[in-house]
C-alpha cells in the first residue's frame, strides 16, 4: 500500500513516515496544504493521513476539494483539537476517520488497515501465483522447497503483479506506486528490477514467469510443466 502523510510538523511527519515504512507501506510526506492536495489528487494513494492545521490550505478544505473533484481516496484527519464540532466538520467534509493528537502508532496503523478493508482490499499475509507464495510480512518469496528474501522494490513490484494476476501492470503504474511521483526513476529502472525478479524466479525453479507486454508493461504467466 502507498500512504500519503500531510503534516507541517516536520518531525512528527517523519516519525509517522518511519512507522509506515517499518510496516512495509510505501510513504510520501509533504508539509503544506497546497502540495498535500496536489499529491492526494494524483490518485496513487491507498490512504491519506492529513493534519487539519496546515499552511496554505487546511485539512478541511483539502478533503472537501478532493470529494468535490471525485477523488475517493480514504482520508484520516489528524488534529490537536478534541472538540465534537471539529470532528463533525471533518466528517461532513468527506473525511473517513478522525484521530486526535496525541495518539498511539498502533491505533493509527489499525485505522489504516480498517480503511483498506473498507476499500475492498482484503488484508492477507501472503499472495500466491502458480507455485510461488509471497509472504507479505517477511518480504520472502517461496517456491517449495526453496525461498528467497526480496529487496523493498522487488517486493513492491511483485506484490503489484501478484495482486493483479489477470492484468497488465504498466510501467507508469510501477514508477508511481513503487518509486513515487517525485522520483527521477525512468523505465530502465523498472526493467532492472524486473530482471532481478526473473533471476530469483529462475533460482527458485518456479513455473511462473514475468512476461513483457510490448509498450504496455508486465504480467505474470504460469508455464505448465
Amino acid at each position: 500500500m502507498r500512504i500519503l502523510i500531510v503534516d507541517d510538523e516536520v518531525r512528527l511527519a517523519e516519525a509517522l513516515g518511519q512507522i509506515m515504512i517499518q510496516n512495509k507501506y510505501i510513504t510520501d510526506i509533504v508539509n503544506d496544504g497546497e502540495a498535500g492536495y496536489d499529491y492526494a489528487m494524483s490518485g496513487i494513494y491507498d490512504v491519506v493521513i492529513l493534519d487539519v492545521m496546515l499552511p496554505k490550505m487546511n485539512g478541511f478544505d483539502i478533503v472537501r476539494k478532493m470529494r468535490e473533484n471525485k477523488e475517493k481516496t480514504p482520508v484520516i484527519l489528524l488534529t490537536a483539537k478534541d472538540e465534537i464540532v471539529d470532528k463533525v466538520t471533518g466528517l461532513d467534509c468527506g473525511a473517513d476517520d478522525y484521530l486526535t493528537k496525541p495518539f498511539s502508532p498502533e491505533e493509527l496503523l489499525a485505522r489504516v488497515r480498517a480503511l483498506s478493508r473498507r476499500q475492498g482490499e482484503v488484508i492477507l499475509n501472503e499472495l500466491s501465483f502458480g507455485d510461488l507464495v509471497l509472504n507479505l510480512s517477511a518480504s520472502t518469496l517461496f517456491c517449495v522447497p526453496k525461498s528467497i528474501r526480496l529487496g523493498l522494490k522487488e517486493f513492491e513490484i511483485l506484490r503489484l503483479l501478484m495482486s493483479n494476476p489477470n492484468s497488465i501492470v504498466t510501467k507508469e503504474d510501477l514508477l508511481l506506486k513503487v518509486w513515487g511521483a517525485e522520483s527521477n526513476a525512468e523505465d530502465n529502472n523498472v526493467e532492472v528490477y524486473i530482471s532481478f525478479l526473473r533471476k530469483k524466479f529462475s533460482f527458485l525453479g518456479s513455473n511462473a514467469s514475468i512476461e513483457t507486454a510490448r509498450k504496455l508493461g508486465y504480467h505474470l504467466e504460469e508455464n505448465k510443466k
